[in-house]
C-alpha cells in the first residue's frame, strides 16, 4: 500500500505545503536527503489549529494530537517538495520541540504523536531517530514544533 493509500485508509488529508512567514523555505533537498523546516500543527489554510503550553493549559492527549497534526503538515510540505510520498526511502530523524512548563517531563510522549503516525503511514521505513525536548516558548504560541530529515529512494 502506498503512503497516500495509507493516509486515505486512516481518513487523513494532507494540508498544502507550509508557507513560511519569513525568509526561509519549508524543505531543502540535498542529494537524496530532504531537510524540512520546523512545522507546527497547521490546517489547510495554514492556520494554527492548537495553541497552548503543555503542563499548563494543554493535556498530554492534546499535545499528542498537536504532534500528529504537525506530522501531517510536515508530510504536506514533503509531498510538495518531492511529488509523491512513495519516493520516501526512510524517515531518518525528527527533532520535536514541546512548549511546556518547567515541571512537564513528558515531551517524548507528546512527540509520539508524530512518530506513531510516521510508522502508521510508512511502516518500518517510518521508524526514525528522534529527539524530544522541552522549550519555554515556540513561535505564535504553538505547543509543538517538529523538524524532519527524510531519505529518498536512490
Amino acid at each position: 500500500m502506498t503512503p497516500e493509500q495509507q493516509l486515505a485508509r486512516l481518513g487523513l488529508t494532507l494540508p498544502p505545503p507550509f508557507a513560511p512567514p519569513a525568509n526561509f523555505v519549508p524543505a531543502v533537498r540535498a542529494g537524496n536527503l530532504v531537510f524540512l523546516s520546523g512545522h507546527g500543527p497547521t490546517g489547510p489554510a495554514g492556520e494554527l489549529l492548537i495553541r497552548g503550553r503543555l503542563g499548563d493549559d494543554l493535556s498530554l492527549e492534546q499535545g499528542y494530537e498537536a504532534a500528529r497534526l504537525t506530522a501531517l503538515a510536515l508530510l504536506g510540505s514533503l509531498k510538495g517538495a518531492i511529488g509523491e510520498l512513495d519516493r520516501v526511502g526512510r524517515i531518518v530523524k525528527l527533532l520535536g520541540m514541546v512548549r511546556c512548563t518547567p515541571d512537564f517531563g513528558q515531551m517524548p510522549a507528546v512527540i509520539n504523536g508524530a512518530s506513531d503516525l510516521m510508522v502508521d503511514i510508512f511502516g518500518e521505513r517510518g521508524r526514525h531517530a528522534r529527539s524530544a525536548v522541552g522549550m519555554h516558548d515556540l513561535p505564535f504560541g504553538m505547543p509543538v514544533e517538529i523538524e524532519m530529515v527524510v531519505e529518498l529512494h536512490s
